[in-house]
């Protein structure tokens, strides 16, 4: 069984090595964390949305944000779309595909930004939220795991990892990809944190 661990890490370590070598994904990486600090610093607002694995990650995202990454700093204004009440209501009165999108209706604003996680890039309800953001002038940038997925044509930023078949190395690098947003826009936003 220990093989079994090996190749496992190995096979992360595979994941974080084909990311390195993709030059054009790191930039979208540094783009999408110019674009979330211009967003904080203009006073509006980023959403984000996944399923599963992915909406976890949209929670976590959203609590380093509003809570505590590395260091001390004033708070910034996330939130992840994962309320069960009104996941359950909207579910309930018009379809699971709407749960996100819905909410956006309600609360996103133009100047906003949606942080859209699918590794397929091809959820049903978080492309309902990116054309919901595009309708309502939020900017969107999509995590995948997939080149050339429906969402990514949606976004304005498209980061997609290359993990391979397995959704559990793309969640892996979205992870790694989410710490590396809090870091950029805490880094453009407060230059004297990490002195």
């Amino acid at each position: 069984m220990i093989s079994i661990v090996r190749d496992s890490l190995n096979e992360s370590r595979n994941s974080v090595e084909s990311l390195l070598g993709e030059e054009h994904q790191l930039l979208l990486i540094e783009q999408a964390g110019a674009l979330l600090a211009e967003c904080f610093a203009s006073g509006s607002r980023v959403f984000s949305c996944g399923n599963g694995g992915s909406l976890c990650d949209a929670m976590h995202f959203a609590e380093e944000c509003s809570g505590r990454f590395r260091l001390n700093r004033p708070a910034l204004p996330a939130t992840a779309i994962a309320d069960a009440s009104h996941l359950s209501c909207t579910a309930n009165d018009f379809g699971w595909d709407q749960v996100f999108s819905r909410y956006l209706e309600a609360h996103g604003s133009s100047g906003d930004v949606l942080l859209a996680i699918s590794t397929s890039g091809a959820s049903p309800n978080v492309l309902a939220a990116a054309r919901t953001a595009r309708e309502k002038g939020l900017k969107i940038i999509a995590l995948t795991g997939k080149l050339g997925s429906a969402l990514g044509k949606l976004s304005d930023i498209h980061i997609a990892t290359p993990a391979g078949k397995f959704s559990d190395h793309v969640q892996e690098l979205h992870i790694i990809i989410i710490h590396l947003l809090v870091q950029l826009v805490e880094r453009r936003l407060y230059p004297g944190l990490y002195k």
